[in-house]
């Protein structure tokens, strides 16, 4: 089966996706293709499997811790307030984990809505020239606290 998923991992091992962030032990940490919430990130297995439970038990600690370290990131990058996680995979049937920083200075109808309460077709696509730095910023990040490859 080839989803999404299955695409932008192949992507991020050709090395000609710009959102890529950095190499972690478990997959890809990447910027959204649409940055909603600035510095928006999901982490991908590599390689792809079809859910968090297909994973072996030191895989899954793997991946989920290497969720938790990519949330320190953002954080550290972004100074969000805090980090919202989510992993579903119902509309890309192949594991990938969201990682949302939330701001205080977001409209106050949404600070305690779910992400997805955005308007997504209106949010910007990333675009290197404007995500870069944030991008390098949360790699740095990644580096400081070991988690890349």
């Amino acid at each position: 089966m080839s989803t999404l998923i299955h695409r932008l991992v192949d992507s991020c091992r050709a090395g000609n996706d710009p959102t890529v962030v950095a190499r972690l032990r478990s997959g890809w940490a990447v910027m959204g293709q649409k940055q909603v919430l600035r510095g928006y990130c999901l982490l991908l297995p590599d390689p792809v499997v079809p859910h968090l439970n297909a994973l072996e038990r030191t895989q899954r600690d793997l991946f989920l811790t290497e969720l938790g370290l990519l949330g320190d990131a953002v954080l550290a990058a972004t100074g969000a307030l805090r980090i919202n996680y989510a992993i579903f995979g119902n509309v890309e049937p192949a594991l990938h984990a969201h990682v949302h920083p939330r701001f205080v200075d977001e409209p106050e109808p949404m600070r305690t809505a779910n992400p997805w309460g955005y308007d997504w077709q209106l949010a910007p696509a990333f675009d290197v020239r404007v995500h870069a730095p944030l991008r390098d910023s949360i790699r740095r990040q990644l580096v400081r606290l070991g988690a890349t490859v």
